[in-house]
């Protein structure tokens, strides 16, 4: 019999993120709390775009758009949203969404599959993306447990179970 297999990947839906903005970018324009102070949130290429006329309003503005994409079901580990800084006479906030498993953490989880998984389990990292393969199915089940409970800083997709 032929091993089982599925890969670990870390990916954003972007569609179900770019809803969410638009979501974001919606109740802020109806929001009382947020009428003359130039909030707004705008797409730009890979990168969310944040904007207000304090600090204190541009977190405001984060916590919106972070509500929306939890509601999306899209977890709050893949954005990487950076610090208010000061542009002109506004704040900003950029939000990066990442996409992929780093080399760093393809290899910690690795060492999570070889120290805490099943004997038989057996990863290989390709790319940007790990593969988990063993003969045994159960074997296999019990890694994605083992890997749903680890405290790891990226959002993580079983796909591809064979």
């Amino acid at each position: 019999m032929a091993d089982s297999t599925f890969d670990i990947v870390s990916k954003v839906d972007k569609m179900e993120a770019e809803n969410a903005v638009n979501q974001a970018r919606k109740e802020i324009d109806q929001r009382y709390d947020f009428k003359g102070v130039g909030a707004s949130v705008e797409w730009s290429g890979e990168k969310i775009l944040l904007k207000a006329s304090s600090e204190e309003r541009v977190k405001a503005v984060l916590d919106v758009v972070q509500s929306k994409f939890i509601k999306r079901g899209i977890s709050l580990k893949s954005l990487d949203s950076g610090e208010p800084y000061a542009s002109g006479k506004e704040f900003r906030i950029e939000i990066a969404l990442k996409n992929g498993i780093s080399q760093e953490n393809a290899k910690k989880i690795g060492k999570i599959i070889r120290d805490e998984a099943p004997k038989s389990v057996k990863s290989q990292i390709q790319g940007d993306e790990l593969r988990v393969q063993s003969k045994s199915r159960d074997d296999l089940q019990e890694t994605i447990r083992i890997l749903k409970a680890a405290d790891l800083d990226v959002d993580l997709q079983f796909v591809n179970f064979r």
